[in-house]
């Protein structure tokens, strides 16, 4: 099998892609800069669990893409009404999304993967993203955004992911104080009670109700996030 190249620390590689991040939260390419300079091992350890899953073996055995899948906006139209594939499909329709987006955003950092197996697993990993944000209910304003990365964090224990939830918790914190945290570290918590949500077969839920999904996978309502983002909004509005 082949073998993905060592990833070693590079953590002013990171610290710059950093405060370019901090200058332009859309620009997600530098999301995957960090992760790839400071995440270590942590691809790595979740294809060893995720391949060992009934799913995980059927996903690398046929060669599935999620991506393909979510680009299909006539499949997901066609899907029952509050079903996750038509919550996903108005999610993204909304923001004006893409799930081609994040493949341009993330394609110079997971061409490093030699090994197609580890390659395909971190790809379906970030091709969950939006998913993730319509499961959790977290928006993609700058505070959602913070609370689904500290629910990623919880889920892939990537050193990269925490560095961001930092620096954006202390960000956000300017705009509206030290509650902020008390958000981010719900997300945390949720990320932590719920399923592993990389050995899903998101492929099958997205049939489903959304509701019955969540329930399945022991995801929470974010009400602190919620009672938050009011206050976030105007004061990013003054």
């Amino acid at each position: 099998m082949n073998q993905s190249k060592p990833n070693p620390m590079r953590p002013l590689v990171a610290w710059r892609a950093l405060r370019r991040l901090i200058q332009d939260p859309e620009d997600t390419a530098q999301v995957f800069e960090i992760i790839r300079a400071i995440g270590g091992r942590a691809i790595e350890r979740g294809f060893r669990r995720f391949r060992l899953t009934p799913v995980g073996e059927k996903i690398l055995r046929e060669k599935i893409n999620l991506v393909d899948t979510l680009k299909d906006r006539e499949y997901l139209a066609s899907l029952p009404r509050g079903s996750l594939g038509q919550a996903y499909l108005h999610f993204t329709a909304s923001q004006q999304l893409t799930a081609d987006g994040l493949v341009d955003a993330s394609e110079d950092h997971t061409e490093e993967m030699l090994d197609p197996n580890v390659k395909l697993y971190a790809e379906r990993l970030r091709d969950m993203h939006d998913l993730w944000h319509t499961l959790t209910g977290y928006g993609r304003d700058e505070l959602g955004e913070a609370c689904l990365l500290a629910f990623t964090y919880a889920q892939t224990r990537n050193r990269g992911i925490a560095l961001i939830v930092l620096f954006a918790g202390l960000e956000i914190r300017k705009s509206i104080g030290i509650s902020v945290f008390r958000a981010i570290s719900r997300g945390y918590r949720d990320g932590r009670k719920a399923a592993w949500l990389p050995q899903q077969d998101f492929e099958a839920l997205l049939k489903l109700p959304i509701s019955e999904v969540r329930k399945e996978l022991n995801i929470n309502e974010p009400i602190p996030y919620r009672a938050l983002l009011s206050d976030y909004l105007e004061a990013q509005a003054l």
